[in-house]
């Protein structure tokens, strides 16, 4: 499928926009800034009334309806964050709306779309990701003749989310920025800026940044077409798409973009200096380009770099489980299945064996079989300085009680993050 989207419709978009989307910040951050030597910023789309980009497309694409289309009301699917730009849009233009989310769809997402769609928006939960919750809206659209408001595939949806880059460079005073890294689900962010960047400002290095768990444009690219996979990471849901789209797919073969792909474990260490640091509530997807700065772009000194914040629905209730990827990704957190002799002190000889001055124990789960000379128990360990792993495993081979380290690729550990 080819399309004929050029850059003149991303600024009729923005001209369309002007008034309902907010000019998001774009902040210069002072520890990317000193990590790779550039003079980083990000673009706060987190700041939009959605929390995302989203709101752009969404709007960009109701707002051109027919008086038939609107009264035929929309559908579209989403796994948040577009769900709310069509939640706003429908309110702010009196269109009726059904939005589809898959199930796994986090409450705070669920409670914003509803409180900004009001009486004009329906939420329908089924399947257990994105694409299946598409194919339920598009059977429906299809059944009922509402117009489908695509969250990243339909022409109107990559003007309007192309509008992020025009924003930037008239922020930047007209100049464009020389490396620009946005993240990627289902590819509408980085076609609707690659289409009017290419044309625009073609010298500049456009990035688009994937999860390790949910690389589909990748995928696509590779194969030459849009590839379906049969497994993908929902952790980052705001780009958790196990396919890419037709058309974003389509631009992005056609205008090329460099690649990065980021661990979720990286993700989430991104997420906790953006907090901690910045000042920053970004939602997995929105610290994902900026995340690729830690190791996978490499950047030269003086340059001006941008990294696109995409959103920041992000549920408090989650971060027990960001720190825990975090602390494995950073090899700190560790953990053992420890079979223990059934005598005195046989704990306490442990730790006196194994662990280091400033390591610590943060689970201990232990069931004693009264009919075994021993018994299993599961124990984690975080490390003061992950340097020391190597010494904690030497320390482990000499002790007289066996422990057995979990790989964090196993399916086991799944019941532990």
């Amino acid at each position: 499928m080819k399309t004929n989207l050029g850059a003149t419709a991303v600024e009729e978009a923005a001209a369309r926009l002007e008034g309902v989307v907010k000019h998001t910040p774009l902040q210069p951050n002072p520890r990317l800034s000193e990590m790779t030597g550039a003079n980083v910023y990000l673009k706060r789309e987190d700041l939009q009334p959605v929390r995302s980009y989203k709101l752009r497309g969404a709007y960009n694409t109701i707002s051109q309806l027919s008086d038939d289309e609107r009264a035929k009301g929309v559908i579209c699917a989403s796994a948040g964050n577009h769900g709310q730009g069509v939640a706003f849009s429908c309110a702010q233009l009196g269109v009726k709306g059904r939005i589809f989310c898959p199930t796994t769809t986090p409450r705070q997402k669920r409670d914003r779309m509803n409180a900004l769609g009001g009486e004009w928006v329906e939420l329908v939960f089924v399947g257990n990701s994105y694409d299946e919750a598409a194919a339920a809206a598009a059977q429906e659209a299809e059944a009922t003749g509402a117009v489908q408001v695509h969250a990243f595939d339909a022409e109107t949806t990559i003007a309007g989310q192309g509008t992020v880059a025009k924003e930037i460079v008239d922020q930047l005073g007209g100049e464009a920025p020389d490396v620009l890294l946005v993240p990627v689900g289902g590819g509408g962010l980085l076609s609707g800026c690659l289409t009017w960047m290419r044309q625009r400002f073609p010298q500049t290095r456009v990035i688009g940044v994937e999860p390790t768990g949910a690389a589909s444009m990748q995928a696509g690219l590779w194969a030459g077409h849009p590839v379906r996979l049969d497994n993908i990471d929902t952790f980052a849901d705001g780009v958790a798409v196990a396919q890419a789209g037709e058309n974003t797919l389509s631009i992005i073969q056609r205008m090329g973009c460099e690649w990065a792909t980021v661990r979720e474990g990286q993700i989430c260490s991104e997420m906790l200096d953006m907090y901690q640091v910045d000042g920053v509530i970004a939602e997995p997807a929105g610290a994902l380009a900026s995340a690729a700065l830690r190791s996978q772009v490499q950047v030269e000194p003086g340059e001006t770099v941008v990294a696109v914040v995409s959103g920041g629905n992000n549920d408090v209730s989650r971060y027990a489980e960001v720190l825990e990827r975090s602390l494995v990704f950073e090899d700190r957190k560790h953990y053992f299945l420890v079979t223990f002799p059934q005598e005195p002190g046989a704990l306490l000889r442990f730790l006196k064996d194994v662990l280091g001055p400033d390591d610590d124990i943060t689970l201990f789960e232990y069931t004693k079989r009264n009919n075994r000379e021993t018994g299993p128990a599961l124990v984690g360990i975080e490390l003061g300085d992950p340097a020391t792993m190597p010494d904690l495993m030497e320390r482990i081979s000499k002790s007289s009680i066996p422990a057995e380290p979990l790989d964090p690729e196993s399916p086991a550990y799944r019941f532990l993050i």
